[in-house]
C-alpha cells in the first residue's frame, strides 16, 4: 500500500512538472512577455515610497524629536546637527533616483512631493494635472488621481497620491513653521501629495 502511494505521488509530481514545462514552452513559442500597466507600476512605486516615508517619520523623527526629545529635526540639519526632515529625505531620494536613472534608459520615471500649501515654494504644483490631482486627493480622502498629460512632446501617465499627517511631528512642524501658508493641520489631514510621472510615448 505504501509503495502504491509513493508511485501515485511520483506520477502526480512528474505530471505537474511536465505541465509547468509545457506552459513555459507555450509562452516562449507565443513570444509573450510579462507586462505591467503604468497604473500598476505607479501604485507599486507609491506603496514603497509611502511605507518608507511613514517608517522614517514615525519610528525615527517622531520618536526622537517628540517622544524622547533627544534631538531635533531641522531643514538646516547640517548646521543644526539635526535630523533631516521627512520631506527633505523624500526629496533627496527622488533626486538620487533621477540621477541614477540617467544611466539606465529602461528605468524611466520621476516622483516628487508637492502641496497646495507648500512651505518651500518650489514644491507647489506647476502643471494643470498636478493642480487638479492635488485638489482631488485633498477633497476625496482615500482616493488617488490618475491622468495623462503631454510635456515637451512626450505623453506621461501621471498619478497623484495623498500625503497625510501620520505623526504629531508632521502637524507641529507645518503649523509652526514661519513660512507656512496653513496653520491648522490635524492628524490624518491631507497635507500634500506624491506625484509619480511615467512616460508612455514619445
Amino acid at each position: 500500500m505504501k509503495e502504491e502511494k509513493k508511485m501515485n505521488l511520483a506520477i502526480v509530481t512528474i505530471a505537474t512538472c511536465l505541465s509547468i514545462g509545457a506552459g513555459i514552452a507555450i509562452a516562449k513559442d507565443a513570444g509573450t512577455t510579462p507586462s505591467i500597466t503604468p497604473k500598476a507600476m505607479a501604485d507599486a512605486l507609491h506603496l514603497v515610497m509611502d511605507s518608507d516615508r511613514a517608517v522614517y517619520t514615525k519610528r525615527i523623527v517622531n520618536r526622537l524629536v517628540k517622544k524622547e526629545k533627544v534631538i531635533k529635526a531641522s531643514e538646516h540639519f547640517e548646521d543644526d546637527k539635526a535630523l533631516v526632515l521627512p520631506a527633505q529625505m523624500f526629496r533627496f531620494g527622488a533626486e538620487m533616483v533621477a540621477k541614477r536613472a540617467e544611466e539606465k534608459p529602461d528605468v524611466n520615471f520621476s516622483y516628487s512631493l508637492q502641496s497646495l500649501w507648500p512651505i518651500n515654494k518650489q514644491n507647489a504644483p506647476k502643471t494643470d494635472v498636478e493642480k487638479e490631482g492635488l485638489k482631488f486627493v485633498a477633497e476625496n480622502k482615500g482616493q488617488n488621481y490618475y491622468a495623462t498629460e503631454e510635456l515637451g512632446g512626450t505623453e506621461y501617465f501621471t498619478a497623484v497620491y495623498a500625503d497625510t499627517a501620520v505623526a504629531p511631528v508632521c502637524v507641529s512642524c507645518h503649523n509652526d513653521h514661519k513660512d507656512t501658508p496653513k496653520r491648522d493641520f490635524k492628524m490624518g489631514d491631507v497635507m500634500g501629495g506624491v506625484v509619480i510621472r511615467i512616460p508612455i510615448s514619445g
